[in-house]
């Protein structure tokens, strides 16, 4: 995995999409500095202790923060009031940056599920 995968990534996204992903980037690496950069299934991802705790991908008419977690999404239940999604998927427009708060919490819960028993 290398962050050089994820610039090649952003490189095919859109403006202004691009820079909202690259926000994105930034705000779950400060969560999260020691994770490795690289890609999941085609899309940018974030390992720690060789599991994915976090990712994004762009499409057409929206963004993707991917947790990669089943759960994550209904821990932080109220907290997403406002942001479609699906069980596995957060999605925002592509010019509004998620908050680097909620991006701390996705991410302390996806790392809390990872360490605990069975570590998915």
């Amino acid at each position: 995995m290398s962050a050089s995968e994820i610039d090649g990534y952003l490189t095919g996204v859109e403006e202004p999409g691009r820079s909202t992903l690259q926000r994105l980037r930034q705000s779950i690496l400060r969560a999260v500095p020691e994770a490795e950069e690289g890609m999941s299934y085609g899309m940018p991802a974030f390992r720690v202790d060789g599991k994915v705790v976090a990712g994004f991908a762009a499409f057409k008419k929206h963004l993707s923060y991917l947790p990669h977690s089943g759960s994550v999404l209904d821990e932080l239940g109220d907290e997403l009031a406002g942001y479609s999604m699906t069980k596995g998927s957060l999605h925002f427009a592509v010019d509004g940056p998620l908050p680097d708060d909620l991006v701390a919490k996705l991410v302390t819960v996806r790392l809390r599920q990872a360490a605990g028993p069975g570590g998915d």
